[in-house]
């Protein structure tokens, strides 16, 4: 596994580095891989699995515990903590794990260890010393590296195997794309069982030597004065993250004005949101796109080629096109399904044959289930996601157009539509909002606002305000979670 060797010849090369930054310690580059080192004996002594369970706080341990399964020629299974403990359950039954690298306050959190967890604890075990040196077992780049399971729009989660290959073209992608050298400090707080937090924030650092800074929780007065004192480079978060900074009256450009790279990811980036981070630090957020089964990244708009609403061009060794609904490819300015081609596509689906032969068309193009365009020079422009389209009175009508136009609203904090049945229409548009602090919610200036922004046919029949709409790990708004019989509750 390329991947690996690069990161260990990395660690030898710098070993007095601070590779890693955390809540609680630093963790210089023979740090690092000692603690993998005695890791990896732990786990050989505790499982004859071929894969590995992983639930840890975002911290210099989740590095350690993924290198320690590489070398031992096992995949890595990273568990999002935030799922329901039988979604979790499922989870490890379905990879076929027995052994959760783990910290007791972790599994406190998820009400304790589930019926498959064979709990290896951090806590139990000390890094002093040095364990016997092991070379990591050969593999090649088409073994699988780590199952990364997503919560899906429907169902239980799935498995999407990203292989060693995968993992290392999509970090070669990224930093030919930004320009990435050992000088950049990326600071994280995105969760490393994510695919973002995964492959960006946590194995291209090591891949380069860069520095990465990480904190477990986000808040946002510790991000600003991680950013004061680290001075970052890059940032990576998504939009409610950078609302909540540019909302903290203590912010200013000496926290993070310094930024070369603030990226946005996940869901749509409100222009209202960026204006406010410009006008707090100076700094341009940039959006960018991807999926699990990307490994994640495909497009990054840089701050050179900035377009609003843009997530930018295709990185290097992506082929990127817009279909229609028999698969043939439109042109520029045409919406269509976003179909995507190249090394940093995943295997497919753990355990489903049948899911994965569907994602993938005969030309060997991944699905997205996206919605897009391409403009004249290639810039991807994000419309909808294809199961969530409504059709009112037999138009096309993506739930991301009208939430645009919500989001507009200087009350709107953030917004989210769903389909709702109409007899004379077919289906009608259904709006959520959360209302931003010292001001009131007014359906009828929201719905006046949306009949000047978008046809008359769009503008939602009812708007409903929440305190919280539902949100994943990542801070990504759940639609589905969503439904006809809510009421406003503010």
């Amino acid at each position: 596994m390329k991947l690996l060797l690069d990161i260990q010849r990395q660690l030898l090369r710098h070993p007095a580095h601070v590779f890693v930054q955390d809540d609680q310690r630093q963790w210089k580059g023979l740090t690092l891989l000692v603690a993998a080192w005695h890791i990896a004996r732990a786990i050989e002594q505790t499982t004859k699995r071929e894969r590995v369970a992983i639930m840890l706080p975002t911290s210099g341990l989740f590095p350690a515990a993924l290198l320690a399964t590489w070398m031992l020629g096992k995949s890595a299974v990273p568990l999002n903590y935030l799922l329901s403990r039988d979604d979790l359950e499922y989870v490890c039954r379905d990879a076929g794990v027995d052994c959760v690298v783990s910290v007791k306050p972790m599994l406190d959190f998820i009400g304790g260890p589930t019926a498959s967890m064979k709990p290896l604890l951090m806590e139990d075990m000390s890094f002093k010393g040095l364990p016997p040196m092991r070379r990591a077992k050969r593999r090649g780049d088409n073994e699988l590296a780590v199952l990364l399971y997503t919560s899906g729009t429907s169902g239980k989660p799935k498995g999407v195997m990203l292989s060693c290959g995968n993992l290392a073209a999509n970090i070669d992608q990224v930093v030919n794309w930004a320009t990435f050298t050992r000088k950049d400090i990326l600071l994280g707080v995105l969760p490393q069982f994510h695919s973002f937090g995964l492959t960006i924030l946590t194995l291209l650092p090591l891949a380069i030597a860069a520095k990465a800074i990480y904190t477990a929780k986000f808040v946002p007065r510790k991000i600003l004065e991680l950013g004061k004192h680290h001075q970052p480079t890059v940032f990576v978060a998504i939009p409610s993250m950078y609302h909540a900074l540019a909302a903290q009256k203590s912010g200013g450009k000496e926290h993070l004005g310094m930024l070369r790279y603030a990226v946005s990811g996940g869901e749509p980036l409100p222009a209202s949101v960026a204006n406010e981070f410009f006008d707090k630090f100076g700094v341009r957020i940039s959006e960018g796109y991807g999926l699990t089964e990307t490994s994640p990244v495909t497009n990054w708009c840089l701050p050179a080629e900035y377009r609003a609403r843009s997530v930018g061009r295709a990185l290097p060794r992506v082929e990127q096109w817009i279909v229609d609904a028999q698969g043939n490819r439109l042109g520029a300015n045409q919406d269509g399904e976003i179909r995507m081609r190249g090394p940093n596509i995943m295997q497919g689906y753990w355990n489903l044959p049948a899911e994965t032969a569907q994602v993938f068309d005969d030309k060997g193009f991944f699905r997205s289930g996206d919605m897009g365009r391409l403009d004249d020079d290639g810039h991807l422009y994000i419309t909808g996601r294809i199961k969530e389209m409504l059709i009112i009175a037999g138009e096309n009508v993506f739930p991301r157009e009208i939430e645009d136009a919500l989001n507009h609203h200087p009350s709107v904090k953030a917004s989210a539509v769903i389909g709702a049945a109409d007899e004379s229409r077919g289906e009608t548009a259904l709006a959520f909002v959360e209302i931003n602090e010292g001001f009131a919610f007014d359906e009828a200036a929201l719905r006046a606002h949306c009949r000047e922004h978008i046809a008359q046919f769009k503008v939602p029949r009812a708007i409903r305000a929440r305190k919280e709409l539902p949100r994943n790990a990542t801070g990504k708004i759940m639609r589905r979670l969503l439904s006809v019989d809510m009421q406003s509750d503010v």
